[in-house]
């Protein structure tokens, strides 16, 4: 049954919406697919929930085709399983909670490890009943601190969770591969330019980690590649190396010198060459620097602990590369009140000496890797107004061990040795993880072998953000004047148009709906009677839908229009071969994707 225009539950806006930022958000409000509840909450109208069916098709269809079975689990859950795993706790305040009447705590699902656990527990106790995969497509929470993008990232969400069960490591490899190549197939229908990187596991664990990114300037997530080799990761998993050590005979003694009023990097650097120049005649830069950037971590319990990192005064410290080094703690800047509770930290020279468990602050210290033991900075010298020169790490001052933290550049050598590395923005798509038995052990999941003893199940994890993949899609498929959907999503094959106000027009896109109803084509049909022309076509090119045909003035001379709207070509064909052309058009480019 098509969709009528003169009736279908749609109101197209002419205005972007003020709390829009991104295009593809944009442009989903504005035509009507979806409409914001409250913040990081989306109402998903008539048309936006025919795409998100249609991703959620996909992902059935190719979880099915490697042997998984589909459940549902419950989105409103008991707390015991998740104090179980620890990570009741370790999602902190990400963790919507709540009491029933009886006061009994629960919680809103953010993801079902635990209780696909427990489930497979309850109901298999053989090696015989392995391996075993199951997925659900459900709706997941998570309070988000920064809701973004509309449906990119959202509170309530849904989310494709796969589990695979084996009773060996074999068996888990075997599963992990079948996924990917599962996965492979989900994002080449969806019809996006994707990635496929090294991830950190972070809270959830396990051996090995891959994420799938859409490519996009508006994403989230930095990753990382090297042409040359392939490496490709998120720059959370990036291991920087251990600068190996260098010879510190011939650097003199470390010297305090004065350098009033050069708090920043830029200042210090300024100064230094002016009033402190180098012996061999290279001027001091930014990455002669070391700096001390204090930050406060907030536990799972409640408890607080500052740290200090020190890198190159070239470079930041990540958020997202911190956050993975520290989890399940979570990062609070280090502010006005924290200075005050340790009056030997000296705002803006902050240097080595006063830091480290055993030193003045007892604030525990760590180093970005790329200090080589051996290598000579300017830093703070722990009085106003001055810095430390020739300070060398390992004779003048060590630290509590290193951290993966400090920003990887542009250029930065490729952690497999294979060339340099380039920096992109993605949006993460699917992850999976080999879990092995980390929650299986914590709650019990055993089975029988073969010589009848029991035996830990080991575990995979494969999740797919089915309404993020439609914010995704959208991003990668708009322009000026709208969405462009790959057809293996769009809300319907044809957008049929009719314009003017002449009957024989509506009569002839009657007899057009009528054959392509019966070809089995899905089709919106613009039949509102007193609407110009030149808002409807406007409306085909904001809705996104990938053909277009337009039945108007040219049915006086025997053509109707056919507009493709993804290239912008428009041709004409006659009356008699519009349904057949458009027909062959749809099915054409379907088999093609």
């Amino acid at each position: 049954m098509a969709l009528r225009m003169s009736t279908l539950f749609l109101r197209t806006l002419r205005e972007d919406p003020s709390d829009a930022e991104l295009p593809g958000h944009r442009l989903l409000v504005r035509a009507g697919y979806v409409r914001r509840a409250a913040p990081g909450i989306f109402t998903w109208l008539p048309l936006g929930l025919r795409v998100l069916r249609n991703v959620e098709a996909i992902v059935r269809e190719e979880m099915d085709a490697i042997g998984d079975q589909e459940v549902s689990f419950p989105a409103l859950l008991p707390k015991e399983p998740y104090e179980a795993t620890g990570r009741y706790e370790e999602y902190g305040p990400n963790l919507f909670r709540l009491q029933d009447r009886k006061g009994v705590d629960m919680l809103l699902g953010p993801t079902h490890e635990e209780m696909f656990t427990l489930t497979v527990k309850d109901m298999f106790s053989s090696y015989k009943d392995l391996p075993l995969g199951l997925y659900q497509v459900q709706t997941k929470y998570r309070d988000e601190a920064r809701p973004r993008g509309g449906v990119l990232r959202g509170r309530e969400f849904i989310m494709k969770d796969a589990y695979s069960f084996d009773s060996s490591d074999e068996g888990l490899e075997a599963a992990y591969q079948a996924h990917r190549a599962a996965y492979i197939k989900i994002f080449d229908r969806l019809g996006f330019e994707y990635v496929i990187v090294h991830a950190s596991s972070g809270a959830m664990g396990g051996s090995s980690s891959e994420e799938f990114l859409a490519v996009s300037q508006h994403g989230e997530d930095t990753f990382v590649r090297c042409e040359a080799s392939g490496y490709a990761a998120n720059v959370e998993a990036v291991v920087v190396a251990q600068a190996p050590e260098v010879d510190a005979s011939q650097t003199p003694a470390a010297h305090a010198e004065p350098t009033p009023e050069t708090p920043t990097i830029e200042t210090l650097v300024a100064a230094a060459n002016v009033n402190h120049p180098r012996s061999d005649g290279r001027e001091w830069t930014g990455a002669d620097t070391l700096k001390n950037v204090l930050v406060m971590l907030r536990h799972p319990d409640g408890t607080r602990e500052p740290l200090a990192i020190g890198l190159p005064g070239d470079r930041a410290v990540d958020a997202k590369r911190l956050e993975s080094a520290v989890a399940p703690a979570e990062v609070e800047p280090f502010e006005g009140k924290e200075f005050a509770e340790n009056p030997a930290l000296v705002k803006g020279y902050i240097g080595p000496g006063v830091l480290g468990e055993e030193n003045a602050s007892g604030i525990r210290y760590l180093l970005d890797p790329s200090i080589a033991v051996g290598s000579a900075w300017i830093t703070g010298a722990d009085a106003p107004g001055m810095h430390v020169f020739d300070l060398v790490h390992g004779r003048d001052f060590t630290a509590d061990g290193t951290i993966q933290a400090g920003e990887i550049q542009e250029g930065d050598p490729s952690p497999d040795g294979g060339g340099v590395l380039t920096l992109a923005r993605g949006i993460e798509m699917g992850h999976i993880f080999q879990l092995g038995r980390k929650y299986a052990e914590v709650l019990g999941l055993k089975v029988l072998d073969e010589n009848g003893k029991l035996a830990t199940v080991t575990m995979g994890s494969y999740g797919v953000g089915v309404t993020r993949a439609v914010a995704a899609i959208a991003e990668d498929n708009v322009d000026g004047i709208g969405l462009c959907w790959p057809r293996a999503i769009a809300p319907a094959d044809v957008h049929l148009v009719a314009t003017g106000k002449d009957p024989a027009v509506f009569e002839a896109a009657e007899e057009v709906l009528a054959g392509l109803e019966a070809a089995g084509l899905e089709v919106i049909y613009d039949d509102r009677p007193k609407v110009s022309p030149g808002v409807k076509f406007k409306d085909s090119e904001l809705l996104g839908v990938p053909t277009i045909l337009v039945v108007g003035r040219g049915l006086a001379d025997g053509v109707m229009e056919v507009k493709d709207r993804r290239t912008g070509e428009r041709r004409n064909v006659a009356v008699a071969d519009a349904v057949t052309e458009v027909v062959n058009e749809v099915r054409g480019s379907s088999s093609a994707q």
